[in-house]
């Protein structure tokens, strides 16, 4: 149930922290890195690639692929093995702190012995990091969100991402099965949380017994949790655990609606249906006297008996949806099908990984009126971006904006917001970009006025067009900035610059309840992939789906505007 792309990014990912932690060559350690990188973000399945496929993976020289080779002939790299052994297994638990890199979590081991997450979190409340180099009391600090962080990650939760190519795995298999009259998935991944828990399949069958015994035999079934006769839990080889229940056809609606959740939101779809003399359970709507049906097939039939339209999944978390609904003041939530372009993405020229040619090609295909290039700026050095390369850039994309009849191409740049809120290149020169989306890439401890003060500096620069990532959290890696992200909406509102909600699964930021709060003071958003390889740009899914979890419409949304509207935004 596992890509083999992912298994081989896991393990030159880890090969490359293990470099970084004996002390190695940092461009060593680099280079595994965007090894990683591209075979996870590669189009084809590279268990079925020989060696010289392998070699046409940018960034995956001869040595990457001999030991990719290596380990999908026999399920291991020497060179990992050989690395783990001259690293105390506590010292790469260290690195999963958010915060903590490799250098730092190998001079906690030198000088103070520390080799595991318990003892790091007691060295810091007996106060002994402040000794040494590199280390103070806000460093302190820091290190123990990181590891609040892990510790909130580590509940057993994965990405979206992760949980969806399982689940639509599953449903395909489910769905193949004879006498399978519905099949889909349900609970938090169909309410698109941006992390999930387990992964609840349901099935509309008149017999269960085919689809349960499926189920335990799957080769990506590591172990039978429970099994009867509507419902069997296993755990995946990868340790995320499947509830597959099998209901009646006649009860589709009442048990999709009530296997999706949430929990408060259900509670007040039974509590609506108490008050009209009704009962609502995952078989259906009854008469509460007579004990007769009265709804059960579709959730539209069981949501419009309760007075109620359809509400969406994602936006059933009692966040008010169950009052709106009843006043008729549900919003049109934007879909993925109202994206008309992507306003973030990179190729590599920078850190992305395809070229130029290949992401437009691969954004035309997505059915776009309009795509946007932008490559990082040079102040962030390890990019090695000059003003004259992002020209030569923007004269290609001009000769392809010429073949593209149907999808125009804008020339844009990811900027670098600095300590003070400066900006990469001087205004003249930001003024014959088409936009700019500034981020913040560094400096992400300093404190809350500071931070604030950057992203409001950023804002009121009348060439910044989006706030990229704005909180530049990495879910279950990185913590989002401290600042006064209330102050930053107002300021977003007041000079019209849009905030991006980052739909890289890793990322999701802002996350929906943010969106939520930055609509409310009228902000506008722009759902970006921050792709980095051509299929990267699917996930524009996860982005509208926390669109919609904040309760976005098109009018909220500029990448789902017309060209010319679209144009008179960007040029405020």
């Amino acid at each position: 149930m596992v890509r083999a792309n992912d298994q081989v990014e896991a393990m030159l990912q880890e090969y490359a922290d293990l470099i970084a932690l004996r002390g190695g060559d940092a461009f060593k350690a680099r280079a595994y890195e965007k090894a990683a990188r591209a075979v996870g973000g590669y189009p084809d399945d590279v268990s079925a690639l020989d060696a010289q496929g392998l070699r046409d993976i940018p960034h995956v020289g001869r040595s990457v692929a001999d030991k990719v080779l290596e380990y999908l002939r026999t399920g291991r790299m020497s060179v990992v093995d050989e690395a783990r052994a001259s690293v105390p297994a506590g010292v790469r638990e260290l690195i999963a702190v958010p915060g903590l890199g490799p250098r730092k979590a190998m001079v906690l081991y030198e000088e103070l012995g520390i080799t595991s997450v318990d003892q790091l979190q007691d060295a810091i409340r007996q106060e002994r990091l402040r000794d040494l180099k590199g280390f103070g009391e806000r460093t302190e600090q820091s290190i123990l969100h990181g590891i609040s962080v892990l510790r909130k990650a580590g509940e057993g939760r994965i990405l979206v991402s992760a949980a969806m190519d399982v689940a639509e795995q599953l449903v395909a298999e489910m769905s193949a099965i004879p006498g399978c009259v519905r099949c889909t998935y349900a609970g938090s991944l169909r309410r698109m949380k941006e992390t999930i828990g387990d992964v609840d399949i349901l099935v509309a069958a008149h017999r269960p017994a085919p689809f349960m015994e499926a189920l335990v035999a799957l080769p990506g079934t590591a172990e039978v949790i429970a099994r009867g006769e509507k419902k069997t839990s296993v755990r995946t080889a990868t340790g995320l655990q499947v509830d597959l229940r099998v209901l009646p056809p006649a009860s589709w609606g009442a048990g999709l609606q009530y296997f999706t959740g949430s929990k408060a939101h259900n509670i007040r779809t039974r509590a609506l249906a108490v008050r009209q003399g009704l009962k609502l359970s995952e078989y259906g709507l009854f008469d509460a006297e007579s004990g007769r049906s009265i709804a059960s097939g579709t959730e539209e039939a069981i949501y419009t008996r309760l007075g109620l339209p359809w509400i969406p999944p994602t936006l059933r978390e009692d966040r008010g949806e169950i009052a709106a609904g009843l006043r008729g003041e549900l919003p049109d939530l934007v879909t993925e099908r109202d994206i008309r372009g992507d306003l973030h993405t990179h190729t590599d020229l920078t850190d992305g990984l395809a070229p130029l040619e290949d992401m437009t090609a691969a954004a035309a295909a997505r059915g776009y009126a309009y795509y946007a290039v932008t490559d990082h700026a040079p102040n962030l050095s390890m990019q090695r971006m000059t003003s004259e390369k992002i020209l030569a850039q923007r004269e290609r994309l001009r000769e392809l904006d010429g073949g593209h009849h149907t999808m125009r191409l804008l020339h844009g740049t990811e900027l670098n917001i600095g300590p003070d809120g400066d900006l990469d290149w001087p205004d003249e020169f930001l003024a014959e970009f088409d936009l700019c989306v500034a981020s913040v890439h560094s400096h992400f401890n300093q404190n809350r006025r500071e931070l604030t003060g950057r992203l409001i500096r950023a804002c009121e620069n009348p060439h910044v067009s989006v706030i990229g990532h704005p909180t530049t959290r990495l879910i279950g890696r990185r913590p989002p900035i401290d600042a006064d992200l209330d102050a930053v909406f107002e300021a977003c509102a007041r000079t019209g610059t849009a905030l991006e909600i980052n739909a890289h699964p890793e990322r999701l930021d802002l996350c929906d309840e943010d969106v939520l709060r930055a609509k409310r003071h009228g902000v506008k958003f722009a759902v970006n992939s921050d792709a980095h390889a051509t299929t990267h740009l699917a996930y524009m899914r996860y982005g509208v789906a926390t669109a919609q979890r904040g309760w976005l419409t098109t009018d909220d949304v500029i990448n789902t505007w017309p060209l010319a509207r679209l144009r008179r935004f960007l040029g405020r």
